[in-house]
């Protein structure tokens, strides 16, 4: 989800490799992290090193027809994540009938800093490996988390104005920066949101964002496109994220960044390639102005 995150099929080798370097950093971790909290007082972070980290699943929750939020605790109550702006997490799948594990990156969608918890929201795909597996996890089942894949760096006021596009599943790492940005009284910063989604029930995190909208209006405004919508149209636009739509939207003035993540298809159309400059190119946004996650 993440412009370093692992591509999405993995190979056995890659697999293997990570898994064996992870058995190794798992010890050497649990002994710096004994140490550091016989010598700290500070909260425990789960996630501040390297090696597995195996979690139980608390509970889960439908959204849709495919898609699930999963709540996962922390052995210790009082720990937090110890994720920063922008991260996603490695996970390790063990589908019944493969003795090769499956590595994929998901992105939290809860608050970094919250304590004894964190939460995932994970889309199944047909015949997908990692995703089956996680959607047949019930309360009391475990996953076991590999590493955290560090995305753009973000620090408080960087720009003062981002853009944000996302496509499908691709709004939680969208979400994750949004969320982080506007709960921190010390960042300013001014965002704008494009979702584009195939139907109405795609249409994730709405209540959340709408929230967004409530709580910091003139710094939060979103709209979403949906490609084919169902039935009497609810507000949202109709059709794609084209350069048509985008026009009205976003503006690349100073030091304005927009931040993609969606589809493989919809990122090229956005960002280019090489030889072929993208929509988000032809309205003015400069290469370092695009952060494709």
């Amino acid at each position: 989800m993440f412009k370093t995150r692992l591509p999405r099929s993995i190979t056995a080798k890659s697999a293997a490799a990570v898994t064996l370097l992870g058995i190794g950093a798992y010890y050497a971790q649990s002994r710096l992290i004994s140490t550091a909290n016989a010598e700290s007082t500070e909260s425990p972070k789960v996630f501040s090193g390297f090696g597995f980290t195996t979690l139980r699943l608390q509970s889960t929750q439908d959204v849709n027809h495919n898609t699930k939020r999963l709540v996962f605790e922390f052995p210790d109550q009082s720990a937090t994540s110890g994720l920063t702006l922008t991260s996603a997490l490695l996970t390790i799948s063990r589908p019944e009938g493969r003795w090769i594990p499956v590595l994929r990156p998901y992105t939290p969608i809860s608050d970094l800093n919250q304590e004894g918890q964190i939460e995932l929201m994970v889309k199944k795909y047909p015949n997908g490996k990692a995703s089956g597996h996680i959607h047949s996890l019930v309360p009391g089942d475990t996953l076991t988390f590999a590493a955290a894949l560090k995305g753009h760096a973000w620090t408080p006021n960087q720009s003062p104005q981002i853009y944000l596009i996302a496509g499908g599943a691709g709004i939680t790492p969208i979400y994750q920066l949004a969320r982080g940005i506007l709960n921190n009284p010390a960042d300013k910063t001014k965002i704008n949101l494009v979702f584009g989604v195939n139907t109405e029930q795609d249409l994730l995190l709405r209540e959340e964002l709408e929230s967004f909208k409530t709580r910091f209006p003139g710094r939060f405004d979103y709209i979403y496109t949906v490609s084919h919508p169902e039935g009497q149209n609810d507000g949202s636009r109709k059709g794609y994220i084209t350069e048509e739509l985008l026009r009205d939207v976003v503006r690349a003035d100073g030091d304005a960044k927009v931040f993609v993540c969606g589809p493989p298809a919809m990122e090229d159309s956005l960002v280019g390639s090489r030889s072929q400059v993208g929509i988000l190119g032809r309205l003015g946004f400069a290469k370092g102005q695009i952060v494709r996650f």
